[in-house]
């Protein structure tokens, strides 16, 4: 098949440190190249890929300071795709909403996988009126906000089962790994560390909407010798640090649509302890790959206990539901049944507003300017 992946920009595919979302589009991508298929990777100009690349930006937004405007270059990248949507059997979305307009109106078979939150009031008029947008979840607590969305399948994150091997010695010290922000709550990870009597690792990147909280509640607690701070790390950092862990500390609070750091947990052999918080119930197997808890303090209690978890059941768990064939298995039928699709093919058809005429004008108009030879941009 001819398919097109559509990635943010914040980050290349795959990130160089920190980023979920790229980095499932960077392992999707690869796998459906060495599948056989015909992909291309919209993306940043800093990705590696086996497949086709079309850079949309010079790099990774988020690392870029140049950059004032992220969202223009994502419209600009968007229209790109608009322009080249007859290339493609189906075009793969991975951008949440803002692909939305375009979408329904190329013609083309596409999905679009959602990796946020979608608990926010705002979103419900928007997905209202965007409700004929095939979507996938990437766990069903994800759709419990939006369930008369138009939902065509859960797709649960995979990794490659050579991302990491299995570490079958538990370690002495606990590890928090993700973004340090108030949902996330490394907060309550320093106080089950130190109510188990255990050092803390903690591994994750400021986002510039979470400096205020980073300042005024987490470096205070970063100050005695129990917690380290080790800074924002990439696979070959990050891999390491939770293979030698006892445990993953993952206490948070909201409702997280996937948390890729579990199953990269899972997949070097660490047990989990996590709160009940949106996609955690359907990722953790009780007292198999980790603990289920309701408070700090029971999360502390449960500490000893991971050492006597089979560290290669947990990677066993890995292969079989998290692994990047899974993922890629079930994408690919819903390629083919979007393609094959009667409801699909009348939408198409309806979506057709777009002649072949104009998309060709602004397919012209991209090449023109990656030319060098910039012109005013055809009304499409």
């Amino acid at each position: 098949m001819r398919i097109a992946q559509v990635s943010p920009l914040y980050e290349s595919v795959p990130p160089k440190l920190y980023g979920g979302t790229e980095r499932v589009v960077s392992y999707l991508t690869e796998e459906l190249v060495r599948r056989g298929h015909e992909v291309t990777l919209y993306a940043s100009g800093d990705s590696e890929t086996s497949a086709r690349l079309v850079p949309c930006a010079q790099s990774g937004l988020r690392l870029d300071p140049s950059v004032k405007d992220p969202v223009a270059l994502h419209v600009a990248m968007l229209e790109r795709v608009a322009a080249d949507a007859l290339e493609y059997d189906v075009i793969h979305y991975h951008t949440d909403y803002l692909s939305f307009p375009s979408a329904r109106r190329h013609g083309t078979p596409h999905l679009t996988t959602l990796h946020g939150r979608l608990d926010l009031p705002e979103l419900v008029p928007l997905y209202r009126e965007f409700r004929d947008i095939p979507l996938v979840s990437i766990s069903h607590a994800q759709r419990k906000p939006l369930p008369w969305v138009n939902w065509k399948a859960t797709v649960y994150h995979g990794l490659p089962l050579d991302c990491a091997e299995l570490h079958e010695k538990p370690g002495d010290y606990l590890v928090f790994l993700g973004r340090l922000s108030p949902e996330k709550r490394p907060d309550r990870a320093i106080r089950i560390a130190r109510m188990a009597g255990l050092p803390l690792k903690i591994m994750g990147k400021v986002d510039a909407a979470d400096r205020a909280y980073f300042r005024t509640v987490i470096r205070p607690l970063l100050k005695k010798a129990d917690v380290e701070f080790v800074g924002e790390g990439g696979d070959k950092e990050k891999f390491p640090l939770l293979a030698g862990a006892l445990a993953l500390l993952f206490p948070i609070d909201w409702p997280e649509p996937f948390g890729l750091v579990q199953i990269e947990a899972m997949a070097v052999g660490t047990p989990v302890i996590a709160f009940p918080c949106g996609s955690v119930p359907e990722v953790i197997d009780h007292e198999v790959t980790g603990f289920i808890v309701h408070s700090e303090e029971e999360a502390a209690r449960v500490v000893d206990r991971c050492a006597a978890l089979d560290r290669k059941q947990i990677r066993r768990v890995f292969e079989e539901r998290f692994s990047v064939e899974r993922m890629t298995d079930e994408y690919e039928r819903l390629y083919e049944s979007m393609v094959e699709s009667r409801e699909f093919r009348v939408y198409t058809t309806h979506a057709r507003r777009w002649s072949e005429s104009r998309v060709t004008e602004a397919r012209q108009h991209f090449r023109t300017v990656e030319m060098g030879q910039e012109t005013a941009s055809p009304a499409v």
